[in-house]
């Protein structure tokens, strides 16, 4: 069966793409940090009939995430999709508007978006490469394309994952291996600012499965209402 890894699965956008991906047939692998959540979700997707498996692992630590991939793939004998959106909390997230922002403002959501990114495909690109198939979807607010000034900062990093994602959509061409970048333009399950549209889960997933199999000469999909 092919395998789908989804890096920073969270309990919304996360589990409806290991649904999606799921009730087509894939395995789907979890990593993030949280083991408790990851379990949950675990007991989601055995409800629907779906085989999932947790690796633990901080996408600050490259090491950590490198071998989460790598224990992925052993388990499942290889990793077919890779899906990566790591959700920062609250708690985590300093958000600056564009002249309030430091250097280390940037510095940290680049570690989180951009560089988490990168050494999560330089895990599973090889053997995609020597298989001749594989995909690597990037997940990014819709500011990566439209920023906004409250969230600047994230907003600069988020451009720099999709500016890559979308140059690496350009070098795999050829190769059988997709690539794309997925701008979420609306609040996901409920609103966080007044007036702005929302979406559930379940209605953006699909978009990850059309890029997978329908959409693969596309480097970019928008989501908005």
């Amino acid at each position: 069966m092919p395998t789908i890894a989804i890096v920073g699965a969270g309990p919304q956008l996360g589990l409806a793409i290991a649904r999606t991906f799921g009730s087509h047939g894939h395995n789907v692998a979890l990593i993030s940090r949280n083991r408790a959540k990851l379990d949950d979700l675990i007991g989601k997707l055995a409800a629907d009939g779906i085989t999932a498996a947790a690796f633990p692992a901080d996408v600050f630590d490259r090491n950590a995430l490198t071998r989460a991939l790598q224990d992925a793939a052993e388990r499942f004998g290889g990793i077919d999709v890779l899906e990566y959106s790591p959700v920062g909390g609250i708690d985590s997230t300093t958000l600056t508007t564009p002249s309030a922002t430091e250097p280390a403002d940037v510095q940290h959501e680049m570690d989180f978006q951009l560089y988490g990114a990168i050494a999560a495909t330089r895990a599973v690109l090889p053997a995609m490469r020597e298989a001749g198939a594989g995909t690597l979807l990037y997940t990014t607010g819709a500011g990566s394309i439209d920023p906004v000034p409250q969230v600047g900062n994230v907003n600069a990093a988020a451009a720099a994952l999709r500016n890559w994602a979308i140059n690496l959509h350009k070098e795999l061409d050829g190769s059988g291996i997709q690539a794309a970048h997925i701008g979420i333009d609306v609040s996901i399950g409920m609103s966080v600012i007044a007036g702005f549209p929302t979406a559930q889960p379940e209605e953006i997933s699909p978009v990850y499965w059309e890029l997978h199999t329908t959409d693969r000469d596309k480097a970019e999909r928008v989501f908005s209402r």
